[in-house]
């Protein structure tokens, strides 16, 4: 007896582009971006923390720097990755308690992640701005 062993033809190259991920995948990568992102970002935030806190003349060129749109932007940017890598990070310690690992919680928690960290980002910077 003789058997046939068919393989599975599986792609030479992968298209990342016609993957589709899920939400949970898409909530994890973000949450390594943010984490990433906020690290590299250390520096400036510690130099923009110092001169506002260093002295009369320091604080009125932290006000220049800040004042700009575009450091506006970015530290709104920063804000909000502050926001989801803390809301992603409770959800990553539930999931790791067992809790919420079923499809549909491990949806509805990954899309409640992303609804709270932008709403808190909205919130804070219409009361900061």
């Amino acid at each position: 007896m003789t058997e046939v062993i068919l393989k599975k033809q599986r792609p030479k190259h992968l298209a990342l582009n016609e993957i589709r991920l899920p939400l949970p995948g898409k909530v994890s990568i973000l949450h390594r971006v943010s984490g990433a992102g906020l690290f590299l970002m250390l520096p400036v935030l510690l130099a923009l923390f110092g001169s506002s806190v260093g002295s009369p003349e320091s604080y009125a060129a932290y006000k220049g720097i800040v004042g700009n749109i575009f450091v506006k932007l970015l530290l709104v940017g920063l804000l909000w990755a502050y926001l989801h890598h803390f809301c992603a990070g409770i959800r990553f310690l539930l999931l790791d308690a067992h809790i919420g690992i079923d499809k549909q919680s491990a949806v509805s928690s990954a899309r409640l992640v992303l609804i709270v960290s932008l709403t808190l980002t909205f919130l804070l910077v219409a009361k900061l701005w």
